[in-house]
């Protein structure tokens, strides 16, 4: 039975599954824009700073105001409305609740927000993917003891990619690269929110008129979230990350096959089993054709003259050898696909993607020059950029995750292109953000060190 046919049955038993939403800014607005028009599913709560705000976004959506009149959880559940609030904690200590949707973008707050949400019962997705990356393994651990379950959130690109490695295992296939798409040239790791709009393709006048946040979207330019969202793909699916950082070929969707390849083949891998992002720009600015800029691939490989035969009579597009053959999706829709996690969550039980290991981690990499008394602002800031290194790497250097370098001040120069280690900064030990890094790296670090 398919999730669709399963929401319709939940819609008819008058049994929904009951939501609550952290987070009503851009990713939580285009999810609050399909529920309306998904059966089986209620918004019973959303909490946001800004209840204001929140309630601006549901309009422009397309929500009618009576739909936000509870006072209540309990009201919203007898009304059939939404019940919104700034109480992140009462929402996720409401036993009427089944799943939290954690749409914040900040990942110290995600970490708090999703711990709660299992000692309270509570499913979780987690929409915050940089609160995965820096530590998704313990919040996979800290759900499993709570018996309940954690995911990425299916839309953004990491959930997509683990779907297509799933496919890919369970068909058969070694998958020998997977991962997304970025528009890319190595200088785009110094950008700023203030040179932003002019490498994204955008002038500050339309980024205004959208409301765009530059400091949001310069951590996509600059490198950092793709390195986040390589990470959590690596420690879903177990995939292996490149020694010294993303490569970002150029390629073409059909020359994907060809350059997804190991080294020793004519390809960019160290080796076969990698995650991986395709640039959309060559190396000299120009912009390639028919790119996967917004979509997601893996690559697999025909193990047996039969399967590369079948490839061929087929006619999937393949490397020249006809062994390497690259599914993909070339969009992916952000906020308007959660729902898909939602169901699986609530239905399945099953998670659309989850760290099962530690393979990769985001280390903050300095901009420019950092001398000490320099307070750093985390990705898509002025100081730092986040780089995709192995996980052993990362322990055996000590390296200061991207999602920890928030107000963080340097006490020792660090120049420009280098990686930031514990010692580096003045560190708050207090917060339960670092302490549960430390408890992961304490958990997880020595299989990494093994695994070197």
């Amino acid at each position: 039975m398919n999730l669709y046919t399963k929401l319709q049955q939940r819609a008819a038993d008058k049994k929904p599954i009951r939501i609550g939403l952290i987070g009503a800014g851009k990713f939580g607005s285009m999810y609050l824009a399909q529920i309306p028009r998904t059966p089986g599913v209620h918004l019973v709560a959303i909490a946001d700073l800004s209840p204001d705000t929140a309630r601006v976004n549901l309009a422009r959506v397309g929500w009618k105001a009576e739909m936000t009149q509870a006072k209540t959880a309990q009201e919203a559940i007898k009304t059939g409305a939404t019940w919104i609030t700034e109480d992140w904690l009462a929402v996720v200590s409401n036993p009427l609740i089944d799943i939290i949707v954690e749409c914040t973008g900040n990942p110290i707050a995600a970490v708090e927000h999703c711990l709660k949400a299992f000692a309270h019962g509570k499913h979780v997705v987690n929409v915050t993917v940089e609160a995965d990356a820096f530590c998704g393994p313990l919040l996979a651990r800290k759900a499993a003891e709570a018996g309940v379950v954690y995911s990425l959130a299916f839309g953004d690109q990491p959930a997509l990619i683990c779907d297509l490695v799933d496919w890919a295992r369970t068909c058969g296939f070694p998958v020998v690269a997977a991962g997304r798409g970025h528009k890319w040239l190595p200088h785009f790791s110094e950008s700023t929110p203030e040179t932003v709009w002019d490498n994204y393709g955008l002038t500050p006048e339309q980024a205004a008129r959208g409301g765009l946040n530059p400091k949001m979207f310069n951590s996509f330019l600059d490198g950092s979230k793709p390195s986040i969202e390589s990470t959590a793909v690596a420690n879903a699916t177990g995939l292996t990350v490149p020694s010294n950082g993303l490569l970002y070929p150029p390629a073409s969707v059909e020359d994907i096959p060809f350059v997804t390849r190991p080294i020793s083949e004519g390809g960019v891998l160290e080796r076969k089993g990698m995650v991986e992002v395709i640039s959309s720009l060559e190396a000299n600015g120009r912009k390639i054709p028919y790119d996967i800029r917004m979509g997601v691939w893996v690559t697999v490989e025909a193990e047996t003259d039969y399967i590369k035969n079948c490839f061929e009579e087929y006619n999937a597009h393949t490397d020249p050898s006809g062994r390497y053959f690259t599914l993909y999706k070339r969009w992916h829709l952000i906020g308007l696909e959660v729902g898909v996690s939602v169901a699986s969550v609530a239905l399945r039980g099953e998670p659309t993607g989850v760290a099962t290991c530690w393979n990769a981690d985001v280390v903050a990499t300095a901009k420019r020059d950092l001398k000490p008394g320099d307070m750093l602002d985390g990705e898509g800031g002025y100081t730092v950029w986040g780089k995709l290194l192995p996980a052993d790497t990362s322990v055996k250097m000590g390296g200061l995750p991207l999602g920890l370098a928030h107000n963080v001040k340097v006490v020792r120069a660090v120049k420009k292109g280098q990686s930031l280690s514990w010692a580096d900064v003045a560190m708050d030990t207090s917060t339960s953000a670092y302490k549960v890094r430390n408890e992961m790296e304490s958990m997880f670090a020595p299989a990494a060190q093994k695994a070197a």
